[in-house]
Parts: C-alpha cells; sequence; structure tokens
C-alpha cells in the first residue's frame, strides 16, 4: 500500500485538534517533503525519523516520500508528529500492518535511535482521544499524566521497535489505566503558625468560602506574604473537572504537571517586575500566563503598587469574565483564568504610615502618590480589604492563650460553606450572575437600608454593590444562616475599606 493514514494530535490553546498524517509513497527521485503548515521543529522530523527507522532496522523507502498534516491551515508545532510520520512511512512501504491503525492516535517524538521522548501536552490529547474511542500510543514517561483520564487505554512505549510489534500482534505491550491520584496532604505550612491577626483570618476564611478577591494593606513584616501562602490550605479540593481544567492549562506550559498535586488548588505569586505576557499569556505560538496556571487556584499580587500600571490593567476583563483572549495575526487563543486574586501593599511608599513607631515621614501627596498607582477600577473588583496592623511582641512571642486555630479547623468550615454555594446555585458565591444575585441574596428592609446608605456614604459602584451582597451571602452561608442578616452585611460592608479613601 502506498498511502497510509495516522491519526495524532495538535495544540491550539488548551486544545488538542486532531491531525491526520497522510503519508504517501511514490515513484521518483529520493526525497520526503513534510506539508500542511508545519514549522522548523518538524520539518526538521524528517532527519530524526530517517534516522529512527534505519536504527531500528527498517528499510527507509528510497523514493518520494509526502507527509500531509491536515488540517492545512493548522499551524503544527514541536516533535509531536514524529511516530505518527514514522509509523506512516513504515505502513506505506509494507513494513508494518494497516488493518488496525484507524483504532489508535499515536504522539511522541523519537530520538535517532528510535527511543521515545516526553512532549508537553498530553492531557488535553488523551481527553479528546477518550472522547473519540481510541487507543492512545505514548512515550511512558508521559503516562502518569495521561492516566488522569479515566476509562482510556493506554499503550505506553519506549522504543519504535515495541510499538511496531504491538501493531504487527507479535509483542503487545500491556495497556494501562488510570487510576485514582490520592492528594498529598501539605504538612508545611498552616495557619495556626500565624499568631494574631484574628480579624484577618476571618477574612481569609471568608475569601476561601465564597472564592472572593482580597487586599491586605499593612506595614512590612506584618504577615501579608505569610497568610497568603497559607490560604491553599483551607480551599476546598478540585473537583475531577476542574482539576482537569487546571491540569490542562499546567500541561501545556513550560513549567508542566506535577501529577501528585493535581486535585490542589494552584497557587501562583509572580514577581512584581512581571510583564503583561508573563501574566496574561502570550508569544507569537500563545502560551498561557500567571492569570491562566492560577485558573481555580490563587493569584498573589505581593508589593501591588510596584507592579506597572500597565500590567495590572491587563487584570481587570479576565476578573470579570473568568478567561482572556489572545489575538495574534495568524490566530487567536482562549485560555481559562476564573482566578482568586489576593494582594498586598503598603501604606505608603516608605510602609509605615499609622505605625506606632511614628517612623513615616511621608507626606500627603507621596501616599496619595503610592496608592494612585493601583486604579480605581481594579480595586473596585476586589471584595475585601483588610488592614493588616502590627501585633504585640507578646503576642508574637506567646500566641493565643487558647492556642492557635489550624488549618485544617478553617478549612472544614470552608468546605461546608462552598458546599452550601454548590447546592443553591453551583458555583462559588463570587461567581454568581447578575441575576442569580438578585435572586439568591435576597435583604429585609433594614437590610437595604443600610446599604443604601452605605452606597451613598462611601461613593460605591453597582458593582460594589453586587459584590457587597455576594460577600454578605458567604458570611452568612459559614454562619449556616438561610437569609442574609444585618450583621451579615454590616460585615461585608465594613470589608470596603479602600472604598472611603482611607
Amino acid at each position: 500500500m502506498a498511502l497510509a493514514v495516522i491519526y495524532s494530535r495538535g495544540r491550539s490553546g488548551i486544545e488538542a485538534p486532531l491531525v491526520t498524517v497522510e503519508v504517501h509513497v511514490a515513484n521518483g527521485l529520493p526525497s520526503m517533503n513534510i506539508v500542511g503548515l508545519p514549522e522548523t521543529a518538524v520539518k526538521e522530523s524528517k532527519d530524526r525519523v530517517r534516522g529512527a527507522i534505519l536504527n531500528s532496522r527498517f528499510e527507509f523507502p528510497a523514493q518520494r516520500i509526502t507527509v500531509n498534516l491536515a488540517p492545512a491551515d493548522l499551524p503544527k508545532e514541536g516533535g509531536r508528529f514524529d511516530l505518527a510520520i514514522a509509523l506512516g512511512i513504515l505502513a506505506a512501504s509494507g513494513q508494518i500492518p494497516t488493518s488496525q491503525l484507524d483504532q489508535y492516535e499515536c504522539i511522541g517524538e523519537l530520538s535517532l535511535g528510535g527511543e521515545l521522548r516526553p512532549i508537553n501536552g498530553v492531557l488535553p490529547i488523551a481527553i479528546e482521544v477518550r472522547k473519540n474511542h481510541r487507543k492512545l500510543i505514548l512515550p511512558k514517561d508521559n503516562v502518569a499524566e495521561a492516566a488522569l483520564v479515566k476509562d482510556i487505554e493506554l499503550i505506553p512505549s519506549v522504543h519504535l521497535l515495541e510499538i511496531c510489534a504491538h501493531l504487527a500482534e507479535r509483542q503487545l505491550i500491556q495497556y494501562a489505566y488510570s487510576e485514582a491520584v490520592q492528594p498529598r496532604s501539605d504538612i508545611e505550612l498552616d495557619f495556626a503558625d500565624v499568631h494574631g491577626q484574628y480579624h484577618v483570618k476571618r477574612a481569609f476564611e471568608i475569601a476561601a468560602a465564597g472564592a472572593h478577591n482580597l487586599l491586605m494593606l499593612g506595614p512590612p513584616g506584618t504577615g501579608k506574604s505569610m497568610l497568603a501562602a497559607r490560604l491553599p490550605t483551607i480551599l476546598p479540593q478540585l473537583t475531577e473537572r476542574q482539576a482537569q481544567e487546571t491540569a490542562a492549562i499546567a500541561s501545556i506550559s513550560d513549567q508542566g504537571l506535577n501529577v501528585a498535586n493535581w486535585l490542589k488548588p494552584p497557587y501562583r505569586a509572580p514577581h512584581h517586575t512581571a510583564s503583561a505576557p508573563a501574566l496574561v499569556g502570550g508569544g507569537s505560538n500563545p502560551k498561557p500566563g500567571e492569570i491562566s496556571l492560577a485558573h481555580n487556584g490563587t493569584l498573589f499580587l505581593d508589593e501591588l503598587p510596584e507592579f506597572d500600571r500597565k500590567v495590572l490593567e491587563v487584570l481587570r476583563e479576565p476578573l470579570e469574565t473568568g478567561h482572556i483572549t489572545i489575538s495574534r495575526a495568524a490566530r487567536q487563543v482562549d485560555f481559562p483564568a476564573r482566578f482568586q486574586l489576593v494582594a498586598a501593599m503598603n501604606p505608603c511608599p516608605c510602609g509605615y504610615l499609622g505605625d506606632a513607631s511614628g517612623r513615616c515621614h511621608c507626606t500627603s501627596e507621596q501616599v496619595m502618590r503610592y496608592r494612585a498607582r493601583v486604579s480605581g477600577p481594579l480595586l473596585d473588583r476586589i471584595d475585601m480589604h483588610l488592614d493588616v496592623p502590627r501585633i504585640s511582641h507578646e503576642v508574637l512571642r506567646k500566641g493565643s492563650p487558647q492556642g492557635e486555630e489550624t488549618s485544617a479547623n478553617i478549612r472544614t468550615r470552608v468546605v461546608a460553606a462552598r458546599n452550601r454555594a454548590i447546592e443553591r446555585s453551583g458555583k462559588a458565591n463570587s461567581a454568581l450572575t447578575a441575576k442569580e444575585v438578585k435572586q439568591l441574596c435576597l435583604l429585609s428592609e433594614q437590610g437595604h437600608q443600610l446599604l443604601e446608605q452605605a452606597m451613598d456614604k462611601f461613593g460605591l459602584s453597582h458593582r460594589a454593590y453586587h459584590r457587597i451582597l455576594k460577600l454578605a451571602r458567604t458570611i452568612a452561608d459559614l454562619a449556616e444562616s438561610k437569609d442574609i442578616e444585618v450583621n451579615h452585611l454590616s460585615e461585608a460592608i465594613s470589608y470596603r475599606k479602600l472604598d472611603r479613601r482611607s
């Protein structure tokens, strides 16, 4: 047979579109051409494939070989098509049987000796292969990641010869099935390590229960970064669907996927020198940025005013929509980015405004200019604004007389409150739409009057109005209350500190 068809997968954002590898071997001067919008790494695969075939003791056809990667308008990148091209050449030249090739999809980069090397982005591929009810041939080093997808038949291999023997049914490769991955407990970080700051811990509990955005304001050394780093220890475990979404993003990124932690909400803390493309994603072949890597988890921005203002402004849209669209001349890619923003900043340039030591000598103009680095529209999208003051030496040394509460205890309450929200609306309270807020965040007449007074007094926007209602709904869920009481609403309003221009 002079024509062989092999199925593989490309990459477009976090999607893995089907790529049909068609190999035609015809009479003519010996040559090998790859068509179908291949990038440099794909064009170079002809040399890797030739070496792998010859070193595996197969015959490389001394004929005219044409490899078509369809669809032709989808850019092809990397070495993921090496295995499919090699199998196509062997099948088209009659060296391996073709009867069962339509049951498989294959990915993997080949070495010159025929060994299979792992690739990035295996999880999205495995998800799509399961939908098409095919078997997936892949490098053995990628099996742990692909096995996170249930009910898929995997054929792990380390060499081209192994796969050819399997396809010829001379020596079948043992199938690998998915196994449940147990979440690994994190015993290094705990809220019990933080002495004092009880009102801040309360705010973190509320933020975790409703996935609300949070901003901490306080002098250096008061525990802002320490508190933020412990937020993941009280967050609910990801559902399987959420975990697959998050893991798919990590899989296609340069950092790769840590299978042991795939059920844990991600935590990202980029440095304030990060550029806008690093934060939201980009590049000629768009890759996910920090906000997408934090999808279904936490994005912590320390020293918030030190970030470039243009960089911070790009956060406004994904904070509202939960996704980011990156447009280039040749293509457009959409990445999910529903993250919980936690930020920290000093009250003034020197950091000691309001501190009892009286060390601050910043003028009111300097303070105003410093805080103006964070725009009002961005602050308006942050549900909770917290003061994190310095604690006394006695509290720092001894902690609470009753002992500091552990993350495990706080997490129990958080999970219970989040479950109430899920049962009610199918989502965390922070993700409620305006229509759902109107239906699920009902207030008494006294509550309406209180909220209207707060809006007039502090000049709150309509967005802040809805965010206060969502926050009050979460506080009521933590209190196991069906209705939003006035005290729940009062607490929610108290967290809009920076709206008061203080």
